[in-house]
Formats: C-alpha cells, sequence, structure tokens
C-alpha cells in the first residue's frame, strides 16, 4: 500500500512538473480573461461553438475511439517513401509578388500586396508537446523557422499543437511584426515573451485594420481548444483577410456548418480559400470535415480556388496518409471547383488562376 500510494504521489507530481513546461502556455488571466468572459462565445466558464458539438458523435464512445487508435491495424497511415518537396528561398521572392507557399498540415506563407504573412507555423518535427509521438512525415519538414524572412502579420487560429508550436513561434519571434489570434491565445504567446502591444486578439465577427489597406475579419469556426486536459479557454475562429487587391479565407480547423455559407454570402466572391481536409472521422465529424462536406464548403464559400490543407505532414486521424487529398481531387473533377494541390514548398503564383499543379502524392506507398 505504502509503494502503490508512493507511485501515485510521483505521478501526481510529475504530472504537475510536465504541465508548468512553458511549451504548455498559460491560461487567460487579468484583463485578457475579464474581456472573455464578456464574450457572448464565452458561457458557464468556456467558450461554446455555435451549433451543438460533442468531440465524438453519439453513437460511438470514446473507449471505441481509443481503441481503434491503439489496438486496431490502421492501413498507410503513414508513408513510407518520402514525401516530395520544393525547397523554395523566401526570401529570393520579390516582395511585389503574391505569392502562397504550403509547408505541410495547416502552415503557409502568403505574400500580399507587399506583405508577408504566415499562418499557424509548425517547423518543430512533431504535432504533440513531446518530439517522440505525432512525428512529421519524413521529408516534410523542408522549411524550418531560421527560413523566414520577416512577418508582418502572423495569424494563429488556435492553440492546439499542430497549429501553435512553442519552439516555432520563439525561434521567430524577431521576425514578427504583428499577431493575430483568437481571445484568450495571446495569453500563451505573452509567457513566451511576446509584447502584448503587438497582439491582437479577435472575437467572432469582429475587424480589424492592422496595415493600411488590409482588414481582417474574424469567423466562426466549429472546433475547440486547449493544449492539456482544460477544453475551451481560449477562442477557435477563422479569417477572412482583404488586402488591396485580394480576399482570402483562412480556414484553421472547423467542422461543417452554417458559417460558411453566410462567409461566401457576405464576402464572395473570395479569391482564395485556404480549408482544412484531413484528419478526419466519422466519430469526429463535428470538429473536423468529412470529405464530403468539405466539397460542400468549398462550394458555399463562393472562392475562385480552393487550397486543400490540414493533411500532408501529420497522421492524426486513421485514415490514408493520401485519401484526403485522392477524393478532394475525385469531387474536383466533379464539382469544378478549381481545387489546386501544391506541393510542399511549392510556389503559387495568386495572380494566375489557370496555373496547374501535379498528383503529387501519386506512386507514394
Amino acid at each position: 500500500m505504502i509503494f502503490f500510494s508512493a507511485l501515485v504521489l510521483i505521478f501526481i507530481l510529475v504530472t504537475i512538473f510536465v504541465f508548468r513546461l512553458p511549451r504548455f502556455g498559460k491560461r487567460p488571466y487579468g484583463k485578457r480573461l475579464e474581456r472573455i468572459k464578456a464574450s457572448p462565445n464565452y458561457k458557464n466558464g468556456s467558450f461554446q461553438n455555435e451549433s451543438y458539438t460533442p468531440g465524438i458523435t453519439e453513437n460511438t464512445s470514446m473507449f471505441k475511439v481509443l481503441k481503434e487508435f491503439f489496438f486496431d491495424k490502421k492501413e498507410r497511415r503513414k508513408p513510407k517513401a518520402l514525401i516530395p518537396s520544393v525547397k523554395t528561398n523566401l526570401h529570393n521572392i520579390d516582395i511585389n509578388k503574391n505569392v502562397l507557399v504550403w509547408f505541410g498540415h495547416s502552415s503557409y506563407y502568403m505574400q500580399l500586396d507587399g506583405k508577408r504573412i504566415l499562418v499557424d507555423p509548425v517547423f518543430c518535427g512533431h504535432a504533440s508537446p513531446f518530439s517522440f509521438s505525432v512525428k512529421a512525415f519524413a521529408g516534410a519538414e523542408v522549411c524550418a523557422a531560421v527560413d523566414l524572412p520577416e512577418i508582418d502579420l502572423l495569424f494563429i487560429t488556435h492553440d492546439h499543437w499542430d497549429h501553435l508550436d512553442y519552439a516555432t513561434v520563439k525561434r521567430i519571434q524577431p521576425k514578427v511584426k504583428q499577431v493575430i489570434t483568437g481571445l484568450g491565445t495571446g495569453s500563451h504567446l505573452e509567457r513566451w515573451g511576446y509584447d502584448d502591444n503587438i497582439i491582437t486578439e479577435m472575437d467572432w465577427n469582429e475587424d480589424v485594420s492592422p496595415l493600411p489597406g488590409f482588414i481582417i475579419s474574424s469567423i466562426p469556426a466549429r472546433h475547440f481548444s486547449g493544449r492539456g486536459f482544460i477544453r475551451n479557454k481560449t477562442l477557435w475562429l477563422s479569417f477572412v483577410l482583404q488586402s488591396p487587391t485580394k480576399k482570402i479565407f483562412i480556414g484553421g480547423d472547423s467542422g461543417y456548418d452554417k458559417h460558411f455559407a453566410e462567409t461566401g454570402r457576405k464576402f464572395g466572391p473570395l479569391d482564395l480559400a485556404i480549408i482544412e481536409n484531413g484528419q478526419y472521422n466519422e466519430s469526429w465529424k463535428y470538429i473536423h470535415m468529412l470529405p464530403e462536406e468539405v466539397v460542400k464548403a468549398a462550394k458555399e464559400l463562393n472562392a475562385k480556388r480552393i487550397i486543400p490543407v490540414h493533411s500532408g505532414k501529420f497522421a492524426l486521424a486513421l485514415h490514408a496518409w493520401d485519401e484526403p487529398l485522392n477524393l478532394i481531387t475525385e469531387n474536383e473533377e466533379a464539382y469544378h471547383l478549381n481545387i489546386i494541390t501544391p506541393m510542399i514548398g511549392e510556389v503559387v503564383d495568386l495572380d494566375n488562376e489557370s496555373q496547374d499543379f501535379s498528383k503529387w502524392w501519386e506512386g507514394i506507398d
């Protein structure tokens, strides 16, 4: 009994120590927390989705989900060969060119009307608190924090590990001029050394103009947040970014809901929509769109081009690693959505709607 009690005490102490590591960030407090409590989207001590959103569907159980993850055989969740990529020198891209460079999963760099923009950068090689779990696919880490130029706007859509990485944002901190994120997420960045004066936190359905000629509108998403056991103390969101010449939807993570059609009606036609396509499962369809829902959302957004993300780098679900890309291109041919699929590091010309891209994932087991 004494030995068992000692083990329990050691486990509790280790857990407390681990969760106090800087990488876990900090929960909102002070003026930041007071603003959160005033939000119409914050109820009963946490942020709430606009629609009823259980973490797993009603016809399943957490036991079943965990069993599938840890014990059921899963085919081709990770590629056996290297992911093909292009090493692009971002410093050499003409600042006057409107371009996008995808880094895999939900990380990408944009140049719009002379400004440099970075979204959800994760360059640490894994999408979890620990380097030995949820590791990036071999070949997918073509870019590192040191490769980035100065960043005028850093967008963080929410605080999950595959979208907000402590090591990455620390390394790029001297390069970042302004941060745009959801309510509460700035508390993590402030703990990590970011000046609160450069952090703009947004609630859903707000507008800010951080640069001349640029308007950022925050859009509801259907998801959740949290870097530990406690969820939904910070806000998850999408954005519409309007520059002097472009309108772009920055999707982040979201299950399907009414906000896609509402965004298309209010802001469309959009020049580009960047939406999640991957890490889905019927058991958690409310927080990550299923393939058929991605198509529906893409149509409702009323965008000239669609870039599917949230795949190609990490295995966070049970489907084959290339299934999202195969299904989305099949749907593109059926619905003529002008879905484009650049490989990691490839430059997308945002002024050339006829630019072609290969099915780079084909032939990789």
